[in-house]
């Protein structure tokens, strides 16, 4: 992996929420403080549960984000894309890793130690206000999921749940919207709180409909996004 000169680093955190309107004293120091980290499909950055030691910001690739519940199943909490970042959020609020994240490609990340981190934001009250935003956003998606779960037919959830993927990935094809990695119909469950059996019928129907496409390689294309989206808000 050849390392990203300085102006590249910039560059990447320009992209994300973190550093909104952060001026270029800030994006210096944070740029020199960062060091870098290749990453390998199937690899992990952190465990769900280890101290949260150090922040992350996913340069390129794509992260899978998983958590084991107390009783042992395994729930995908989302997908994460280039200028994502990566356990801020535990690192902010000296709280233990809440979740895994796994690469399903190739990528790169920047990563500050939490000392590091707790400096840039001491130093530049810019990123100190950015850092509150960030954990309220983080704080409201929360409650958006567990309303989702606990008031929705599953059908709503798993056209919410296709849509947030396109909103946070999605590339126009052809056809339609391209949800640009694999995921499967066991993780759509996973993020769904129901069974693969509930999302295969689902899915297979939405094809049926010409909803989406599941063919591919792979990737699901939304051929009929404003139908998706009347199935979120309305059915």
């Amino acid at each position: 992996m050849t390392p990203l000169d300085m102006d590249a680093r910039k560059s990447v955190l320009q992209r994300t929420a973190f550093f909104k309107n952060a001026d270029g004293p800030a994006l210096s120091a944070a740029a020199e403080a960062a060091g870098e980290l290749a990453l390998k499909k199937d690899e992990t950055l952190f465990h769900q549960g280890e101290e949260a030691s150090y922040s992350y910001l996913l340069a390129w690739g794509r992260l899978r984000l998983d958590q084991t519940t107390p009783d042992g199943r395994n729930v995908v909490i989302r997908y994460l894309g280039p200028g994502d970042l990566v356990g801020t959020v535990a690192v902010l609020r000296r709280k233990p890793y809440p979740a895994t994240p796994v690469a399903v490609e190739d990528g790169m990340a920047l990563f500050w130690s939490a000392a590091a981190k707790a400096k840039l934001i001491a130093e530049h009250p810019t990123l100190a206000a950015n850092a509150i935003n960030l954990i309220g956003g983080r704080l409201e998606e929360l409650q958006e999921r567990l309303q989702e779960l606990a008031t929705q037919r599953v059908e709503r959830r798993i056209a919410a749940t296709l849509l947030r993927m396109v909103r946070q990935a999605g590339r126009r094809v052809a056809d339609g919207v391209e949800i640009p990695f694999t995921l499967s119909r066991n993780e759509i469950a996973e993020m769904n709180a129901t069974t693969l059996h509930t999302v295969s019928r689902t899915l297979s129907a939405w094809e049926q409909e010409g909803i989406l496409s599941g063919k591919r390689s792979s990737h699901l294309v939304i051929t009929k996004p404003h139908r998706l989206v009347e199935i979120a808000e309305h059915e």
